[in-house]
């Protein structure tokens, strides 16, 4: 099974190689992996999405609190969230092509993002079978380049899944502010 982790980390050098080496030693496959600039400044948030069982994700989870830089770890696989992912996909098309290419790009609710005699390039956002659907229906027309990013993802609503911050504030303490968890 998919465990999709939002892992909140220092912003410095090589914090991202920490983390993927954690995981590699424990022999765990990163399916995706994306990492961003959080609303706290000094703070990258990594979303991992790992295949394992419950009691894998629960181990992994355990051995992330304990490297330095990793402010904050969420499981939010069994939490309510949005996920999506971004993908670039650059199609032949030219002549009849190109507006059946323009006519999909609008039922898959995608953009054209540049446009040149030989090709369009295509820009889609959603869930990774909506990403993997649309490219199955461009295939016929000649996909040249493709790039995707991997899965970003965040608790739905206003409520959080269990903050757990370094420096174990007492219950019904913590707060959202990542800032106050000592390094």
């Amino acid at each position: 099974m998919l465990h999709t982790f939002a892992v909140y980390v220092d912003n410095k050098p090589g914090v991202l190689n920490r983390v993927a080496s954690l995981v590699r030693r424990r022999a765990f496959n990163i399916e995706s992996l994306t990492v961003g600039h959080t609303e706290s400044v000094g703070v990258s948030r990594m979303t991992v999405v790992v295949d394992t069982d419950e009691y894998g994700a629960r181990r992994l989870e355990a051995h992330l609190h304990k490297l330095v830089p990793v402010r904050r770890v969420e499981n939010i696989t069994a939490a309510p969230s949005i996920s999506r992912d971004l993908a670039l996909i650059k199609v032949a098309a030219t002549g009849d092509a190109r507006t059946h290419v323009m006519q999909l790009v609008d039922v898959y609710r995608a953009r054209i993002i540049d446009v040149s005699p030989e090709s369009l390039v295509i820009e889609t956002t959603g869930t990774e079978d909506k990403i993997d659907s649309l490219l199955e229906v461009l295939r016929p027309y000649g996909v040249i380049e493709m790039v995707r990013t991997g899965r970003v993802a965040m608790a739905r609503g206003s409520s959080t899944p269990e903050r757990q911050v370094r420096g174990h504030a007492p219950a019904g303490t913590a707060s959202g502010d990542v800032s106050s968890g000592s390094v």
